[in-house]
C-alpha cells in the first residue's frame, strides 16, 4: 500500500498532512494492516525531522507561482512548473501509489496533475472558507473533498464533499496546564497574551505589538511568535524599548518559531490569543481560548477575512481589520475581553463548540479505504 501526500510547503499544508499520516499509522496498527509506504511531494521538506519520525519519504518537486498580475517571473515560473510536472510524472509513475492526498498550494500542482494523468485516485482537503486555485481546480476531478469550513461547500460538488474540520496533531489538542507558566518563566497571576503570526510571522501584527509593548506589559505578559525572519529585528526593537525596565522585560518572551512543546506550553499559559486567520484558528478553537483575529488583507479570494468573520460569527473571537490595527484599538480590545469574565466564558464555550475533533481519523480512514480498494482491484 502506497500513499503520496502533497502540499504547498508551508506549515498550514505540512502539519495537517503529518496529523493524517500519524492517524493512518495508528489505524493500520489497530487493524493489523500492512504498514503503508508514505511519501511527501513538495518544493520543500519543511520539517525533515517530522517526516523521518513518521516514516515519510520526501520527494522534491518544483512549482512556480501563478500570479494574477503581470510579472516576468510568470514566464520563468511557467518553465519551473513544467519541469516540476515532468519530474512528478516520473516519480509518481515510479511509485505508482494507491491514492494521492493533496493539501493545496502551488507546490501540490505538479503532483496532482501527474496523478490525474496516471488516473490515480485523489483526495483533497481545503482549510479555508474560499478554496485556493489549485484545490478549486483539483476539486473538479478529486474522488473526495474534505473541508474545514461549511462555507466552502459551494465551490465543490456536494455529493463528494464532507465537512470534516481541520486535521490537527493530537499533541496540540492537549495544552499544558499551570506548567506552561513555569516553562515560559511567567508570573502565575498575571494575564498572558499569546501572539501567533503563522509559520512566517506577520509583520503588521509584530509592529502593532512593538508599538503597544510598553503599555501592554504594565498589565499583561506576552508570548510572541514572530516568524524566523523577523526574530532578530523584534529582539533588537523590544530590547531597545524595554532597556531601562527589567520588570517589563521579564514579562515579554519572543521566539521566531514555536516547537510543538513550545506551543502546548504557551497555549496552557494563555488567557487570550492574537492570531492571523489561517489554520491556526482551529488550534485556538481546540484549546477553547478567547481570541482576537487579525486577518491578512490581501489573501487569495480574501479568504483570511472570510475565515475570520466565519469564526467570529460563532462567538469565539473578535476581529480587528489591519486598517484599524492601532496600539490603542488593540489594547482596548484586549482589556475589554480579559477584564470581563462573562465575555471570556462565552468566547471559551463558543470556541469549543466550533471545533470539530477527529478530522485526521476521518480523512485517514477514507484514504485507507480507497488505497485498499485500489489494491483489491489490482
Amino acid at each position: 500500500m502506497k500513499i503520496i501526500f502533497t502540499g504547498g510547503g508551508t506549515g498550514g499544508h505540512f502539519y495537517p498532512i503529518i496529523s493524517i499520516a500519524q492517524a493512518i499509522g495508528r489505524i493500520s496498527k489497530e487493524k493489523k494492516l500492512i504498514k503503508p509506504s508514505m511519501y511527501y511531494f513538495s518544493s520543500t521538506s519543511y520539517n525533515p525531522g517530522l517526516l523521518y519520525d513518521n516514516n515519510i519519504e520526501y520527494k522534491k518537486t518544483s512549482a512556480g507561482k501563478m500570479r494574477r498580475y503581470f510579472s516576468i517571473l510568470n514566464l520563468t515560473d511557467l518553465f519551473k512548473t513544467t519541469w516540476g510536472i515532468i519530474n512528478a510524472l516520473i516519480d509518481v509513475f515510479d511509485i505508482y501509489p494507491d491514492v494521492v492526498f493533496g493539501k493545496g498550494g502551488f507546490g501540490s500542482f505538479p503532483t496532482l496533475i501527474a496523478a490525474r494523468i496516471l488516473r490515480i485516485p485523489i483526495i483533497i482537503h481545503e482549510s479555508d472558507t474560499v478554496p485556493g486555485r489549485v484545490n478549486k481546480w483539483a476539486g473538479k476531478f478529486a474522488y473526495r473533498v474534505a473541508l474545514s469550513y461549511p462555507q466552502a461547500t459551494e465551490y465543490f460538488k456536494k455529493e463528494k464533499t464532507a465537512v470534516t474540520g481541520q486535521p490537527l496533531q493530537r499533541e496540540l489538542l492537549e495544552p499544558a496546564g499551570s506548567e506552561g507558566h513555569r516553562y515560559w518563566n511567567l508570573e502565575e497571576n498575571l494575564p498572558t497574551i499569546l501572539v501567533l503570526g503563522g509559520s512566517s510571522g506577520a509583520e503588521k501584527i509584530n509592529n502593532a505589538i512593538m508599538d503597544a509593548l510598553p503599555d501592554l506589559l504594565k498589565n499583561y505578559q506576552v508570548i510572541h511568535q514572530t516568524g524566523e525572519r523577523n526574530i532578530k529585528v523584534i529582539e533588537e526593537t523590544s530590547n531597545s524599548i524595554l532597556l531601562n525596565n527589567p520588570l517589563l522585560k521579564q514579562r515579554y518572551k519572543s521566539k521566531g518559531y514555536l516547537t510543538l512543546l513550545d506551543e502546548r506550553m504557551a497555549a496552557g499559559a494563555a488567557d487570550l490569543i492574537i492570531s492571523r486567520a489561517g489554520s491556526t484558528i482551529f488550534e485556538i478553537a481546540s484549546w477553547g481560548k478567547p481570541s482576537i483575529i487579525i486577518p491578512l488583507t490581501d489573501s487569495n479570494g480574501d479568504h483570511q477575512v472570510k475565515n475570520a468573520f466565519a469564526y467570529a460569527a460563532s462567538g469565539a473571537a473578535e476581529v480587528i481589520k489591519e486598517s484599524n490595527l492601532t496600539p490603542h484599538v488593540l489594547i482596548s480590545e484586549i482589556k475589554r475581553i480579559i477584564d470581563s469574565p462573562e465575555i471570556k466564558t462565552r468566547m471559551q464555550n463558543s470556541a469549543k463548540a466550533f471545533f470539530k475533533p477527529g478530522a485526521d481519523e476521518i480523512i485517514a480512514k477514507e484514504i485507507l479505504g480507497i488505497a485498499l480498494s485500489h489494491e483489491e482491484l489490482e
